[in-house]
């Protein structure tokens, strides 16, 4: 009886490729999660300045729409159940139902488009890089500020939770524009 191992190598190749996909996606879901620490309260909002957003729009561009936009739903999924993973180490489902959770949920759209404008660039250069973030951390807040509103209002959700932050997201995007750079990402 032959045996045909080309399709034997083929399964096994397929498989592992399964299995990378998994441990990539866990280990970007792992590597926001690490970042839960490092964020600001501000006494004034109840948003606090974060990096886990700009760390989700960097591996984005890495990893591309679709495993990252797993990576942030198993992240927000770890959260969910109550792991310390969300922005100052906490978690919990209320997270997600509180004033933070509409960031929490732009971070999956943020993501998705991130990853997809930069998988369409014909050349990855570092001004494209920028501007897909920069989309990315827009989208951030158009899911955020609309969700914020529902706890203190229009005006208060963009004094407390936009205005604060716009300084510090364009330096963090210089700030991942230039890790890209120094990690070769660009021909």
């Amino acid at each position: 009886m032959a045996v045909n191992y080309s399709y034997l190598i083929s399964e096994a190749a397929q498989e592992r490729s399964w299995i990378r996909e998994v441990v990539v996606v866990l280990a970007a879901s792992f590597i926001i999660a690490l970042f839960a620490p490092i964020s600001i309260p501000l006494p004034f909002s109840p948003v606090p300045l974060a990096t886990q957003a700009h760390v989700v729009l960097l591996l984005a561009c890495f990893l591309g729409s679709k495993r990252t936009s797993i990576a942030v739903m198993t992240f927000i999924l770890q959260g969910a159940i109550g792991l310390p993973v969300f922005a100052g180490g906490i978690g919990g489902i209320m997270i997600l139902a509180g004033p933070r959770g509409g960031y929490l949920l732009g971070y999956l759209a943020a993501a998705f488009i991130t990853g997809f404008i930069m998988e369409n660039a014909k050349k990855p250069t570092s001004s494209k890089a920028f501007a897909a973030m920069g989309i990315g951390n827009l989208v951030v807040y158009l899911f955020g500020l609309p969700w914020l509103s529902q706890f203190i209002g229009w005006q208060s959700a963009i004094l407390l939770g936009m205005v604060p932050f716009l300084f510090g997201d364009a330096l963090k995007l210089i700030v991942a524009t230039r890790s890209l750079k120094a990690l070769r990402f660009f021909k």
